[in-house]
């Protein structure tokens, strides 16, 4: 089935969205209901309601933008079914964050959207029946990505009040502009991108809501600064008391140093450094993977491999090894795993058999090589 983000919504929207659009454009697609139906079926949420710990404030329950009372739902850091029930009826909506780390499928489409915008993302539920605003006319601090799996709700987009606000800001006074964007509803299978301080408000159409709001923040230049202020710390002009009692001379000579090592720092420190950087640490997904990495059982040959790493990881090859950087970490390896290591970053998943053949290792050979990348979480083995 083609992913949801990296082929089919930008099949629909073009392959510009990343360059152009992201972050600078409302942007709106119609996927299809069938796009969207495996996401999270009635089946799955009843299941994750009924057996997980969801305490405040991981879910809540919000009525015309105020917070409804935990202790009318929950007892014990346990839902209630007939108070949810009961809420729910009068209009409640449903919030659940993070859904992502306890469901398969929308974990999957979250680390789709993390290879798409190369960002961290977080995925939060929302439920409601009726008519109700959950919210007030407000903005977000980080860009989003919404998809509608069921029922309808009805958008107003009005675009940024203040260009590209900050959650750690100078301003936070700004209005909503006048104008309107986007006015409509969506229905299952719509996705939207609302950037980063564009202000909107949802409603209720009178039916049933359900959707996903996938959030991830972008990095901007002030996380560039502050990244090259690490970068400082090695520089001994920085490390210096600034000399509050020295002469007006010896202020304006260190002054001038300081100025003068900043501007190398930055020569030596572009934006596209910090990004690459930032690359080669972005965190793998915790999935545990039992009981191949311990009993070191051999998989059956259409079991699938599966890369770990969520963005490509860096591969270098020396004369008699291969080093392999993930979430910050380099693993080495015997130059002979290179076949294999570069058949998984580029297909990212792929049947047991299929990577025997590709490796070109001899089977007992290679039965240990996939046993070490499983044993250090570097692939995972899907039945």
């Amino acid at each position: 089935m083609p992913s949801l983000f990296t082929e089919r919504f930008v099949t629909e929207v073009g392959a510009d969205f990343v360059t152009d659009r992201l972050g600078q454009d409302f942007v709106r697609a119609s996927l299809g209901a069938e796009a969207v139906a495996d996401l999270l079926p009635w089946s799955a949420l009843n299941h994750i309601l009924s057996t997980h710990q969801l305490s405040a404030p991981r879910l809540r329950l919000f009525r015309d933008g105020t917070q409804v009372p935990v202790a009318r739902y929950t007892r014990d850091e346990a839902l209630l079914p007939d108070a949810l029930y009961a809420e729910l009826r009068d209009g409640a909506s449903l919030v659940l964050d993070s859904i992502d780390r306890i469901h398969p499928p929308i974990a999957a489409a979250a680390d789709d959207l993390m290879r798409l915008v190369r960002e961290l993302v977080q995925v939060n539920l929302y439920l409601v029946w009726g008519s109700h605003q959950g919210f007030a006319t407000h903005w977000d601090d980080h860009d989003t990505v919404i998809v509608q799996l069921a029922g309808s709700k009805g958008w107003t987009v009005h675009g940024p009040g203040r260009p590209y606000p900050m959650k750690v800001d100078n301003d936070h006074g700004h209005e909503p502009p006048e104008t309107v964007v986007w006015r409509g509803e969506l229905r299952p299978g719509d996705v939207i991108h609302v950037p980063r301080g564009w202000w909107h408000a949802v409603r209720g159409t009178g039916e049933m809501s359900m959707h996903l709001t996938f959030g991830f923040t972008r990095r901007t230049g002030i996380d560039w600064a502050n990244w090259l202020v690490e970068r400082l710390y090695d520089e001994e002009p920085f490390r210096k008391d600034l000399p509050r009692f020295g002469t007006p001379e010896a202020r304006a000579t260190h002054a001038e140093e300081l100025a003068r090592t900043l501007a190398k720092v930055i020569a030596d420190h572009s934006p596209d450094d910090y990004l690459a950087t930032r690359d080669r640490r972005f965190p793998r997904r915790p999935e545990i993977n039992l009981p191949w990495p311990v009993d070191g059982a051999e998989p059956p040959d259409d079991a699938i491999v599966e890369l770990t790493a969520l963005l490509p990881p860096t591969l270098e090859t020396g004369p008699n090894q291969v080093a392999l950087t993930v979430a910050g970490k380099t693993f080495r390896f015997a130059a002979a795993m290179r076949p294999m290591i570069e058949t998984l970053i580029a297909q990212r998943t792929v049947e047991v058999s299929r990577l025997r053949e590709t490796s070109a290792l001899p089977p007992a050979t290679f039965a240990t090589a996939l046993r070490l990348l499983t044993q250090q979480h570097l692939a995972v083995l899907k039945l």
